[in-house]
């Protein structure tokens, strides 16, 4: 069963367009929604935004050194970018990925779909390109993937005594360009990884990185950033109000417990399996999956919906066992 090609597009319902009575004169058009100011929903306000016009703003500087800049008005990764790149008049495309609150490459503190309001961001963007060829002498790499959210896959983990960890070209935030010739923006990190894990065994295959630009401290050995990276992952924002980015709608304000949840402990422990499974590190991903499976009781029902919200990564029938097994664990415990 193939892991990752999404097995058909979900049907969407039409629409149907409400008959005008001819005594009644039409409604004028509703205005556009504005990115200005930024509409802001709550998670605690099941009945819409709390605050329709919370102007929020985030402090940014490019991590090897620049002025610091303030964004504002985006409602998800892709327009943060934008942002960014309009102030520091630079290419989006050249933005490998944000850290918050360190210029260090250090893969512990990567924004991902939260920011805490006090939160500095720092932007990694292109360094040197680089171009290396390996021989896959082992059926795993040792190379954990993930992605920015904005069609660019980068290295996140490394592991001790791979094959990866024994070729000194590839670091921690480089980003995967191609792999034997195949452009691989925009391709998603699960594609990157099952691209890699497809090629051949005892063969040699050809990669070319741009490693993220980086100021002279921010330098720091293999081993500790690779260390840094296999740390557990930490919730951007624990304890304080967050800003949570979603690919359609407003960002939502969040209050993030200051104790850790059941919840929180299961999606670190389905991080881990994404990892061991598909050489990806994606904690929305895992989120969304401890989300399905929060307020159910039978595997049936989890199973179903996994296949008709998460389809399109096809996981494998033992993957999604581990998910609800992991799950199950995370709950007992609270």
């Amino acid at each position: 069963m193939p892991i990752f090609k999404r097995s058909d597009e979900k049907k969407k319902a039409s629409l149907k367009r409400p008959v005008r009575q001819a005594s009644v004169p039409a409604p004028p058009p509703p205005k556009p929604a504005s990115l200005s100011p930024l509409n802001v929903a709550s998670s605690s306000d099941a009945g819409g935004p709390l605050h329709p016009h919370r102007d929020l703003s985030f402090h940014v500087q490019l991590a090897h050194g620049s002025a610091t800049k303030r964004v504002k008005d985006f409602r998800n990764v892709r327009e943060l970018y934008h942002r960014i790149s309009a102030e520091f008049n630079i290419s989006a495309a050249e933005i490998l990925f944000c850290t918050l609150n360190t210029h260090k490459v250090d893969m512990s503190k990567l924004l991902g779909g939260q920011i805490g309001l006090d939160d500095f961001i720092f932007v990694h963007v292109h360094g040197h390109s680089k171009e290396v060829t390996i021989n896959k002498s082992e059926p795993s790499l040792g190379l954990t993937v993930t992605d920015n959210g904005a069609g660019c896959a980068f290295v996140k983990k490394i592991k001790e005594s791979s094959i990866i960890c024994k070729t000194p070209e590839v670091s921690i935030g480089d980003h995967i360009v191609s792999i034997n010739g195949r452009n691989l923006y925009g391709t998603r990190h699960y594609e990157v990884a099952k691209l890699l894990k497809e090629l051949p065994q005892h063969c040699d295959f050809t990669m070319k990185l741009i490693e993220p630009h980086r100021a002279f401290d921010a330098i720091a050995p293999r081993a500790a950033a690779s260390k840094a990276a296999s740390s557990t992952e930490e919730t951007v924002g624990t304890g304080r109000t967050t800003l949570r980015l979603r690919a359609d709608g407003p960002p939502v304000l969040e209050t993030l417990p200051d104790e850790t949840t059941w919840t929180s402990e299961a999606s670190a422990l389905v991080d881990e399996l994404l990892e061991s499974f598909m050489g990806i590190r994606d904690i929305e991903l895992a989120d969304a999956m401890v989300q399905l499976a929060k307020d159910v009781t039978d595997y049936a029902i989890f199973a179903s919906a996994m296949e008709q919200e998460l389809g399109e990564f096809e996981f494998p029938d033992e993957f999604i066992a581990d998910v609800w097994a992991a799950v199950l664990q995370a709950r007992k415990s609270r």
